[in-house]
């Protein structure tokens, strides 16, 4: 081989097998980039414990009742639908120093560590007696939904500023390099969190939460650190009335049926999220360490899922038909997990884990992509996606509290019956999808180019 065909080729090897090398530019190179995404570290460290690590010692070491942990870790996720409103103000807002994104992921950061620092100390009130314990609770509710929203406007203003910084054509690949890092975040959190936790006592729980608000900062300090360029100047241009784009939005086409399937999947997927781990732990006896596994185990499927989705998408594949794929999926995890408890086979539980994260997975990349699809001009692709956004969220807060409820309203058989229901939502969410699938002789949304980071559903 000559050095003039050198360079080439090592470009060509960097492609291949670097995913996100694409992703850079001569504008925000690698190093950049990649420091840019510890805010999504920080992100998913924070979701692990919020709906894995927290709700598990709760249920299990503190003995709550499995609806208040419900209503705790659904705070956040009901705030999730004011991330279009978030977005939408940091597009028009310039601070004094003249920045519009910064404040509102300095202002997330602070709400994180708040809650986190909280935490520790509400946790350890709610083990006392009378009206202690209710203090407690109060304080942990304060805790989580602070946390909460801090992970919502930092990520929201995180990604609008990391598609500021890149161009045109390299912003989806940046994007989607942000997202996959959060579940790279939650993996490599839910294995060194299940390590730590493994003799699991009050004051190491305390101990781990406290350094994942010091991490927090850290991590979002660095990230920010001269990232977004100064500007005085002050856009006189009005923003368009949002309820007037919704009613355009929900009236055209088949958009209000993707929705529906979209809330009917969302709840199925997310109705154990305090569940799962708890189950483990009363259910087949495992430690706190090897139930906050489970979230790797889920995160690890859920990375698969994106790559055979690229795959599939690339090749032509339909997106509705993909996200059916993914209902499918979930129908056999639950099933798989169900099963684990008379068998007693924590291997079959992993496993039922490992698929649901898949089949959530396969779910959202399809959903996704057929939610872009709804605005390929550009000008409203942000409504759609905010759209699916508040549904998403929405639909999922109100199904972990209702887990919750259910599985205290019946007890150790409460497990099961969630598990059920939520096969019966994805027997739902399949009847929803099936008008939405395109018929094998139509054209594929992305047939005229393949399917990569460019394309991923950020």
């Amino acid at each position: 081989m000559t050095a003039a065909t050198r360079p080439s080729f090592w470009n060509r090897i960097g492609t291949r097998f670097l995913p996100f090398a694409d992703a850079a530019s001569a504008e925000l190179p690698l190093s950049r980039l990649l420091r840019l995404s510890l805010f999504q570290i920080s992100v998913g460290m924070c979701a692990v414990l919020l709906t894995g690590t927290l709700n598990r010692v709760m249920i299990v070491e503190l003995g709550l009742h499995a609806w208040v942990v419900s209503a705790m870790v659904s705070l956040p996720l009901l705030f999730a639908p004011l991330r279009a409103l978030i977005g939408h103000k940091s597009d028009h807002h310039r601070s004094v120093l003249g920045w519009k994104r910064v404040p509102y992921i300095w202002f997330g950061t602070m709400a994180q560590f708040g809650g986190l620092a909280i935490m520790p100390f509400a946790l350890l009130v709610m083990t006392l007696d009378g009206n202690s314990a209710i203090v407690g609770q109060v304080g942990a509710a304060v805790a989580f939904l602070l946390v909460g929203a801090g992970m919502h406007t930092t990520q929201t203003a995180g990604l609008a500023l990391a598609t500021d910084l890149a161009d045109e054509d390299t912003a989806p690949r940046v994007v989607a390099l942000l997202y996959v890092m959060l579940l790279v975040g939650m993996m490599v959190s839910a294995l060194v969190m299940g390590r730590v936790l493994i003799d699991y006592t009050p004051t190491r729980l305390a101990q781990v939460v406290q350094g994942a608000a010091v991490l927090t900062v850290i991590f979002n300090v660095i990230a920010l650190w001269k990232q977004e360029a100064r500007s005085r100047v002050r856009s006189t241009v009005p923003a368009p009335a949002f309820s007037a784009e919704w009613q355009r939005f929900i009236r055209e086409g088949r958009n209000l049926r993707l929705l529906v399937a979209v809330g009917l999947g969302a709840a199925a997927f997310a109705m154990q999220d305090v569940l799962l781990e708890p189950y483990g732990g009363q259910m087949l006896h495992l430690s706190v360490g090897a139930t906050t596994s489970l979230t790797a185990l889920w995160a690890t499927g859920t990375l698969l899922a994106f790559a055979l989705a690229a795959r599939a998408l690339g090749g032509g594949g339909e997106p509705h038909r993909l996200a059916g794929f993914g209902c499918v999926a979930g129908i056999a995890a639950f099933a798989m997990i169900i099963f684990a408890a008379p068998a007693q086979n924590a291997a079959l539980l992993g496993i039922g884990a490992a698929l649901m994260g898949f089949g959530g997975g396969l779910f959202s990349v399809g959903t996704l992509t057929a939610t872009m699809a709804l605005s390929q001009d550009g000008k409203r692709s942000g409504l759609a996606l905010g759209a699916w956004g508040a549904v998403q969220a929405s639909c999922a807060g109100s199904a972990i509290l209702l887990g919750g409820l259910v599985r205290d309203a019946l007890g150790a058989s409460g497990y099961a019956t969630v598990y059920t229901a939520e096969i019966v939502l994805l027997i739902a969410t399949l009847i929803a999808v099936g008008p939405l699938v395109r018929p094998a002789s139509e054209k594929s949304l992305r047939t005229n180019r393949p399917f990569g980071l460019a394309e991923f559903p950020a």
